[in-house]
Parts: C-alpha cells; structure tokens; sequence
C-alpha cells in the first residue's frame, strides 16, 4: 500500500487535525488544513482507485475542480470521487465530528463497496480514528495508538538511541517544572536550553530557557506559541511530559528532514529528504520547505532515516511519518543530529505527494533526487502565505490570477505551481502552494515571482 500510488481500491481520506487543539487555536485558518491531503485526488489518475474525501464543510466546488484539472480526464474521474462535508465549522477533531453523525458513518459504508480494497488514509492516528475503523472495518494507514509514545518526543529519543542515530545532549520523561529543573542543572552546558512537550504541532510546545549557573530564569524563557506562559507551560508538562535538550547555538542553523514510509507488511523505505524553512520567535514552527536536502548531508540523513525507519518498522509502525533533523556544521563537514520523529502526515507530505503525482517522478534514493524521464524535479513549498489583500478574494480568482501570469502549472513541461489550503483565501487572505522546477534555481525563481504575483508590495 503506497498512498502515492495506489492501483486499485477505494482512499478513504480523514484529514482530521486530531491533535492538541490549544496549539491549533493559534493557527490562522487552521480549520482549511483538512484541505492539506487533496493531492490525492491525482492518485484518480489510476482507473482503478476511487478517493473519499471528508472535511468538516463542504470544499469549494471550484477547488476540487482545481485539483480534478491536473488529471488527463476530470469528468470520468470525478465519477470515481465522492467529498463529503459535513458542514460543521465547529473547531473541533474531524474524526470526533464524524462519529457523532450516524448519518455519514452510513454514507461512508455506502461508498466502500468492497471493504477488503479500502483504506482510512488519516492525517494523524488517534483513538478517534481507531474507534472510526472499527464501526467501518476500514484499515488504517498509519501506526497504532498504543505505538504513538514512538513519535513523542521522549520516544523520538528512544528510538534514535536504539537506532545508533547521534542526539543533542538531554533528558526525557519530564513530568514537572521540578523536574525540568534537576535535568538542566545535569546538562554541562549554560546559556540557553530548549524545553519541548512530548506531543505538540508545528514546534509550538517549545519554549526556550535561560540556564544562569545552576537555576533557570524564568523571566527570560522565550515561547514558541503566543500567549504562552510558565503556567500554562507547566500544566501542560504535567499532562503530556517533556524533554529538556542543550539548545544548538550554530546559525544559520540547518534543519533538514526526511520522510519515510512503513508498509502493513514491514517494509520500509526513505521517500524523500527536504529542508525546512522555520520561523516563528524562536525560530523554530515550520513554514515550508524545499526539496531536497542540501547534498552536503542529504546522505547522511537519508542514512539515518533509514535506521529509524528500520526501528520503528520491528515495532511494527505502519504508514508515512517525517524525522526531522539538525545539521551542524565541524571542520570535517556536517554533523547530523536527531531532533524528533512525528508519526503523522506532516507539512512537508502534501508537497512531496503534489510533486511526485503531477510530475510522474520516481524517487532516487540514490542521489536523493526526483527524476522526471532523466530530468531530476526540485520545488521549493510554502505553507503560510498570508496576503491581507486577498481576503474576500475566492479561490478560483486567485487560481486564474496566477495562470494568466504563467504561473500555473505546465503539464508538459511538468513544472510550475501546484496550489493549497486555497479555501483559506475568502476569510484569511492565505494560501500555500508548491513551485516545481527543473533545477533548484528555476523553482526558487518561481516561487519568488509567485510570492510578488499575489503580493506586490513585497
């Protein structure tokens, strides 16, 4: 089962944000990130596959009819497709909305057909998808909840340990701010150190302490999330646990990623490597990313995510999972450090998904390269393009605005924009897209001219 290329049987798509919805609160439009798995709708590309498609309301006609464009023949593959919304914008998990309405438990088993040929293709895996799987028989593409510790951040850890993988100096399974205490007075370092909660999105559950001799200096700690506060900080500490890790003081610093996939039968592979682009105050909640990795360790990370991925897969994770990484720079070249392992669909999935599928390219583990018929594929993704002055603007006006600059997509050519969370537009003037090249200087001049295309005043 690959979610990228299936031949045959029905995707069961639930896009559902199931995770800590105080962080989710904090993301504009947060809601249109259901929107993020619609590249798989290509994969109707197959004659044999059929998509289902949730989402908490209805997506635009027109952004389906958007996707449904990139394919040789929309019309016979828009009979393969059924979207389902249920026009309930309450911000609320997907997942917990559907188990509540019997009447779409009914229609998903309508659509099924023969279950043994069907697959639940989550964003994350949570007891709310379990429970789904169970009143549907649908099996789910993704690790099991009594394996998610793995993809904590303690667990990420754990699972570099064993892997052989080098980690930043740090300490896990903190319970309390006593304990985040005692932790930092054990690290040899002073100066600054990072505290992350076990389980957060995007880098949100960080926050950076000040370690003066042996106490922390709670008034210089910096949050990663607004309005964050040690109060708040330390009542989530004690539901969720943390870890503690000297912060890496290198910059610019290099945070490279890798995407793996495991396989219901255990097999594994390494699928992709990319660079993120983070922002944020401290630096580190994720805006975007470019494919691939620099080449001065895109090896070395890909080596690496092949271990984890090794591990992960005798404990018997199944699915697509992200690790992402730092690279430090040593007088010998770059050092690659485990930074965690998220065991979910992460921000650099649908731009990888998008480019793989629009392009027709095969993955090279060797050279770490897409390659389109001898012609390697580099995009550079943005996750957070926020333009004020398109809010009100609907999404079939943005689509055209940037086809008639020539800045869409090239079907021959295979190159050009593939865009996303367009449903975000009318309300919150934000879209992402990915910018496909055929070299890493044509997709970065791409993407610039898209960002002054639908902002001029940048």
């Amino acid at each position: 089962m690959s979610i990228f290329e299936p031949n045959e049987g029905t995707v069961v798509v639930i896009p559902s944000l199931s995770l800590p919805q105080d962080e989710l609160r904090i993301i504009p439009g947060a809601r249109c990130y259901e929107e993020r798995l619609l590249f798989l709708l290509f994969t109707l590309k197959r004659p044999g596959v059929k998509v289902v498609y949730l989402s908490s309301v209805q997506v635009d006609p027109a952004i389906v009819d958007y996707y449904l464009g990139f394919l040789d023949d929309p019309g016979e593959a828009r009979g393969r497709l059924e979207m389902i919304g249920l026009g309930d914008p309450r911000p609320l998990p997907l997942t917990d909305k559907i188990l509540s309405r019997p009447d779409v438990l009914a229609r998903i088993r309508g659509a099924l057909g023969d279950v043994r040929d069907a697959w639940m293709v989550p964003f994350v895996v949570s007891e709310s998808e379990e429970r789904l799987s169970g009143l549907t028989g649908l099996p789910v593409y993704g690790p099991a909840t009594a394996l998610a510790h793995l993809g904590s951040k303690s667990g990420s850890r754990m699972v570099g340990d064993e892997a052989g993988v080098p980690l930043v100096p740090g300490f896990t399974d903190l319970r309390s701010l006593t304990e985040v205490e005692h932790a930092a007075r054990a690290l040899s370092r002073g100066g600054r150190l990072m505290v992350k909660l076990n389980n957060s999105y995007s880098g949100l559950g960080n926050a950076i302490v000040v370690k003066d001799g042996p106490r922390l200096t709670a008034c210089r700690t910096s949050f990663s999330a607004a309005e964050e506060n040690w109060t708040t900080f330390a009542e989530k500490i004690a539901v969720r646990g943390a870890v503690i890790e000297e912060f890496i003081e290198d910059r610019p610093l290099r945070s490279p990623s890798a995407l793996a996939r495991i396989t219901p039968g255990g097999a594994y592979d390494v699928v992709a490597t990319h660079e993120q682009v983070l922002g944020g105050p401290n630096g580190d909640v994720y805006q975007g990313c470019t494919f691939p990795a620099s080449q001065d360790y895109r090896a070395e990370v890909g080596e690496c995510a092949g271990r984890i991925a090794a591990v992960l897969a005798r404990r018997g994770v199944v699915g697509l999972f992200g690790m992402d990484f730092f690279a430090v720079k040593t007088d010998g070249g770059y050092r690659t450090l485990l930074c965690e392992i998220n065991l979910r669909i992460g921000g650099t999935t649908h731009p990888f998904g998008a480019a793989l599928l629009t392009t027709g390219a095969v993955y090279d583990p060797g050279t770490g390269l897409l390659m389109c018929s001898g012609q390697p594929k580099y995009y550079v993704a943005t996750d957070n393009c926020a333009v004020p002055r398109l809010r009100g603007r609907k999404p079939r006006e943005v689509v055209e605005l940037l086809r008639d600059r020539g800045l869409g997509f090239d079907r021959e050519a295979r190159t050009g924009n593939v865009l996303h969370l367009l449903g975000a537009i009318p309300e919150f003037g934000k879209l992402g897209f990915t910018s496909i090249g055929n070299s890493a200087e044509e997709a970065a001049e791409l993407h610039r001219r898209t960002l002054r295309a639908l902002h001029p005043a940048a």
